[in-house]
């Protein structure tokens, strides 16, 4: 086991005591009594030379704390695997190994319950979506047909108005299964990655920006909750362009790039400009590391922003 900290700066600052008294042993050297400019120019090098020396060894016995002390300042639970080198023993060391101990712990757990609260979420939206779907779409629809009923016994002064109020309930019930599909990717259930993704892409371009696809051919299968990681970081990403970088072309691509499964959103926007990251980047971080994925946000300035999502070897079924 290794010396404490506090006998180790305890022996430090003893030997350069005793290696100082050593030397005014040694050394010819003697003070008059009134001290002399030659003896005080002598006094102070002795004295600068203890404090240096003094400091340098402290400075290396505690370097490893000022280490941790940055990494503890700059540590983010949202990019995993930053790590001390765990060189040396005694109580530094020891303290490096259990702060390394703990970001593992940290990391572990925080993927687990973002994994509990994504699933509780998804859970929460299909449970949402269903609602809409068959209490308030088909309230509306009931609605429609008594309107429609109506119109045909009502007298002609009044179909203006009846008509009014049908297309106001028709647009309100494609509002509500917008909204239900938007909660619930059902055609990602029903016809896989590539024809949601294809889907969202059309939905977004008809919000007034072409988004163009570029899906590689020969695309492995992947399991379903990787897909609908990937499905949901297209659709903020694309929702984060369209509300904020004032984009007119999107790029929407996915490839198999060496042991990767590549997901890419490229705009022609304003980009970042210096701007923190917000709850949706942050959220779109979530999602990656629940796969194992990392996910990369550039900021191009006059070229816009380029948001991708590496799903590892290890992701793909």
């Amino acid at each position: 086991m290794g010396m404490p900290l506090y006998w180790r700066v305890c022996l430090i600052n003893g030997l350069v005591l005793v290696a100082a008294t050593v030397a005014l042993a040694v050394l010819p050297v003697t003070v008059s009594a009134r001290v002399l400019v030659s003896e005080a120019i002598v006094l102070l090098l002795g004295l600068a030379g203890i404090v240096v020396l003094n400091s340098l060894l402290l400075r290396t016995s505690l370097a490893p704390l000022d280490r941790l002390i940055r990494l503890m300042e700059q540590v983010d639970l949202q990019r995993p695997g930053q790590r001390l080198p765990e060189d040396g023993s005694g109580t530094v060391a020891k303290l490096v190994k259990s702060f390394n101990a703990m970001l593992t712990r940290l990391e572990i757990e925080r993927g687990t319950s973002n994994a509990k609260a994504l699933a509780a979420q998804e859970a929460e939206r299909h449970r949402i979506a269903q609602e809409l779907h068959d209490e308030i779409g088909q309230s509306l629809t009931a609605v429609l047909l008594g309107l429609k009923r109506l119109a045909d016994r009502a007298p002609e002064e009044l179909l203006d108005e009846i008509t009014l109020v049908q297309e106001t309930t028709r647009a309100g019930l494609d509002e509500v299964r917008e909204v239900a599909r938007r909660l619930r990717p059902g055609v990602l259930e029903d016809l896989g990655l590539h024809n949601a993704l294809a889907a969202l892409a059309t939905e977004f371009s008809a919000r007034g920006m072409h988004v163009r696809r570029v899906f590689s051919p020969g695309l492995p299968p992947v399991a379903p909750e990787t897909e609908l990681v990937i499905y949901r970081v297209a659709q903020e990403a694309l929702t984060n362009v369209a509300r904020h970088s004032g984009a007119d072309l999107v790029e929407l691509s996915l490839r198999r790039q060496g042991s990767h499964l590549v997901l890419g959103i490229e705009d022609n926007g304003r980009g970042l400009r210096g701007a923190e990251e917000g709850t949706g980047i942050r959220g779109m971080r979530e999602r990656a590391l629940l796969i194992g994925g990392e996910l990369q946000v550039d900021d191009r300035p006059g070229r816009g922003t380029a948001v991708r999502l590496f799903v590892a070897a290890e992701g793909l079924s």
